[in-house]
Formats: C-alpha cells, structure tokens, sequence
C-alpha cells in the first residue's frame, strides 16, 4: 500500500492524527516494525534507528508530505492546525502584503 493510502486509513480511523505528524509517523512506523515480524514492545532503539537509516521504514518527510496533500485535496480529512493555518493565519499575511487592499 503506497503511503498516501496508509495515511487515509489511519486518518479515517483515528482523526486525532490529523494534527499531529510525530504521532501519525509513529503509528506507520508501528505497524511496519510488526509487519517485520518485530515484536514493537521489545525492539532496541538503536536497532530501530539503525533500519530506518537503512532506509526499511517510510521516511518522516514522506509522511508528512501525504498528509499534507491529502488534506489539500480531501477537506474531510483537514484538522484544527489545518483551517488556523489557511484560514486565519493566511487571512493576515494576505492584508500584512496587501492584497486585501487590491481586491477592492
């Protein structure tokens, strides 16, 4: 399953993620460790940064990218941070640069 899926899948199921990238990678990197054959509960810390330096586990910007454009493009899957971002916080660069002034 290609990662902007997973990302779907675990946005459907546990919306709490839709703000949070640390934790949304978490959860990825949770099931792939099990799809190892790792038991998650025992694995070394050093072992698990040693396999995502390897490249074995899907890289943090990779999922955050999917988010990003999954929320871009499916407004159900957009959390809080999302519309305080592009809504009011875009709203005030939007008048700090001018372009409110423009429109008129």
């Amino acid at each position: 399953m290609k990662t902007k899926e997973i990302v779907r899948e675990l946005l459907k199921t546990k919306p709490s993620l839709k703000d949070d990238d640390n934790r949304l990678c978490t959860h990825i990197w949770f099931k792939e460790i099990e799809a190892m054959n790792i038991d998650p509960y025992k694995q070394n810390t050093t072992d698990f940064l040693r396999l995502y330096a390897k490249g074995k586990f899907t890289l943090a910007p990779s999922i955050k990218r999917a988010r990003a454009k999954l929320q871009e493009e499916e407004p159900e899957f957009r959390g809080k941070k999302y519309y305080m971002r592009k809504g009011t916080y875009q709203n005030e660069w939007r008048k700090k640069l001018g372009y409110e002034e423009n429109n008129k």
